[in-house]
């Protein structure tokens, strides 16, 4: 399909329909850690969608390069992307639904910031640094209700959400900024995937308790999170980008948090309190701001 300059009816559902995937995710995250340990969880979902994201790449003609100069890039991507996952999944564990997706979608903010230093031409302008701003007011007020919703606990899972948000920008600034900038996205994302499921689950087995109470309830669940999650939200969000202009994707990028406790709230019965409309909101609007370009509408 040729290029479109604008995004278009098809592409705002696209884009709504991964949003909503990804704001789904948490919750699938919360249940399924009562069947096995973050961990496991975390390192199997990668090794089931291995095969996958090859699959796709094969199909479509996308050269998958082990050149000597991805290699280091690699293994940083799958390291990071590892340690991401450990603190995503632990910290929903911890924490509500709706505290992790406000505080794990803070990525864009954390991105611009970091791109602010490394990269040629991405500085921060004054609209931008007004949307970082609201984005940390956001992660304040998150971060200042954290003890009061449940125990002492929440407030570690809201930091080890945030510190995920933050691996992830890292490793988006990785790709972008190694060779792998240069390859097809499935390289980058199959480092990611390949050695995080070799790291995480024999460290799962490590630690113990890897499985625990594990039903077909929750095995039916971590399937739909692999397949709506690892293959079809992938596959959906790669071909968007091959149509659309990113920036008019980055607007959309609110909307995962806005899901996600929207979702906390219909599946979980997490309360919808005035500190967590309130963050976010903030967060909300400065995502929008952060990722806004000159001349978007």
């Amino acid at each position: 399909m040729p290029r479109r300059h604008r995004i278009d009816a098809l592409g705002a559902a696209l884009l709504i329909g991964v949003a909503a995937v990804l704001g789904l995710n948490q919750v699938m995250v919360k249940l399924v850690n009562e069947g096995m340990s973050p961990v496991m969880q975390a390192g199997l979902r990668s090794a089931c969608a291995v095969l996958p994201v090859w699959a796709y790449a094969r199909v479509t003609g996308k050269r998958l390069s082990l050149a000597p100069h991805t290699i280091l890039p690699g293994i940083a991507c799958g390291l990071i992307f590892s340690a991401e996952f450990i603190l995503l999944f632990q910290g929903i564990a911890f924490t509500s639904v709706a505290h992790a997706s406000i505080l794990f979608y803070t990525m864009p903010v954390w991105v611009a910031l970091g791109a602010h230093v490394l990269i040629p031409g991405e500085r921060l302008t004054p609209v931008r640094l007004s949307g970082l701003a609201l984005a940390v007011a956001g992660v304040a007020v998150a971060l200042s209700g954290a003890g009061a919703v449940s125990s002492a606990r929440a407030l570690v899972g809201d930091l080890m959400c945030l510190v995920a948000a933050m691996l992830w920008a890292g490793l988006a600034l990785t790709v972008r900024c190694s060779a792998l900038s240069r390859e097809a996205n499935e390289v980058a994302l199959l480092w990611q995937l390949g050695l995080s499921a070799a790291i995480l689950i024999p460290l799962a087995y490590a630690l113990g308790d890897p499985v625990r109470a594990f039903t077909p309830m929750i095995g039916a669940i971590f399937a739909a999170q692999v397949i709506l999650v690892a293959v079809v939200g992938y596959l959906v969000w790669f071909w968007v980008l091959s149509v659309y202009p990113a920036s008019d994707m980055a607007a959309f990028g609110f909307l995962s948090p806005l899901f996600g406790v929207g979702f906390g709230w219909l599946m979980l019965n997490e309360p919808l309190s005035l500190r967590v409309a309130l963050a976010l909101g903030l967060v909300g609007a400065g995502i929008v701001l952060v990722t806004r370009r000159p001349g978007a509408a």
